[in-house]
């Protein structure tokens, strides 16, 4: 099993529709695929048109009042399964801290998954947090989606020292430009800029019309759009990111 963390420090940086478009591709290459929405949003789990199906399942979770398969649920689609977001996950920082949760308890929840998919997809909320610090322990990758402007540079540089002062493996994170629109300057200097640190994934996601559309349709773009531009650019991202993690 493989987990991706879609995570960004910051917040509307194309993290939740890469989440949900990556994890519908993977299911549709047959890869028994999961989603984990953890971000109190609840985008995720809109886009996939899924309420949870367990009043506060989130906080049982973590405080041990559960299992993870209590959670799970279909999403309608072959190979796809998801745990939808509820509102006890905008308190996980408070419980978690409370448990004195050590940076592993994600990790033995997470592992548990392993017979049963062969990826999991994790919607992080932004920010620093004793949960983001559990997500990053627990992960094989750490994909970070990142608009290509010049206060990025100062994201991305902060989430590495972050890494290197809480002593993680910087090896995890992995990057790709989200939203990108190539009449901008800024866009292709920072572009040119930040993937010089070779953590950037080549192929990415142009700012795009359909991509807002996920909304309306409440589906991954690959349903409603098959044949459309953004399909074939998630398309390509997630060719190059199976390359690089499937053996």
């Amino acid at each position: 099993m493989i987990s991706i963390a879609l995570y960004n420090l910051k917040g509307g940086v194309g993290k939740t529709a890469t989440s949900v478009n990556l994890s519908y591709l993977a299911a549709l290459d047959g890869y028994k695929a999961l989603l984990w929405d953890l971000d109190p949003q609840g985008s995720a789990s809109f886009y996939y048109n899924i309420q949870p199906k367990v009043k506060s399942g989130t906080q049982k979770l973590f405080s041990e009042q559960l299992d993870l398969d209590d959670l799970i649920m279909a999403t309608g689609y072959d190979n796809i399964d998801i745990i939808p977001a509820d509102l006890t996950a905008r308190n996980l920082e408070l419980i978690m801290e409370e448990m004195r949760t050590s940076r592993k308890r994600f990790k033995t929840i997470l592992s548990s998954l392993a017979n049963d998919y062969d990826f999991v997809f994790i919607d992080c909320p932004p920010g620093f947090s004793v949960l983001s610090e559990n997500i990053f322990t627990a992960s094989d990758i750490i994909l970070m989606p990142t608009i290509p402007t010049t206060l990025s540079v100062r994201t991305y540089e902060l989430v590495k020292e972050y890494f290197e002062e809480k002593s993680l493996d910087l090896r995890k994170l992995m990057c790709c430009f989200t939203m990108v629109d190539i009449r901008k300057n800024m866009h292709i200097d920072t572009m040119e800029q930040l993937i010089k640190d070779k953590r950037f994934f080549s192929n990415y996601i142009p700012y795009l019309s359909d991509v807002e559309k996920m909304g309306i349709y409440q589906a991954p773009i690959a349903v409603f759009a098959p044949s459309s531009y953004a399909a074939k650019c998630y398309r390509d991202l997630w060719e190059e990111i199976k390359e690089g993690v499937v053996g």
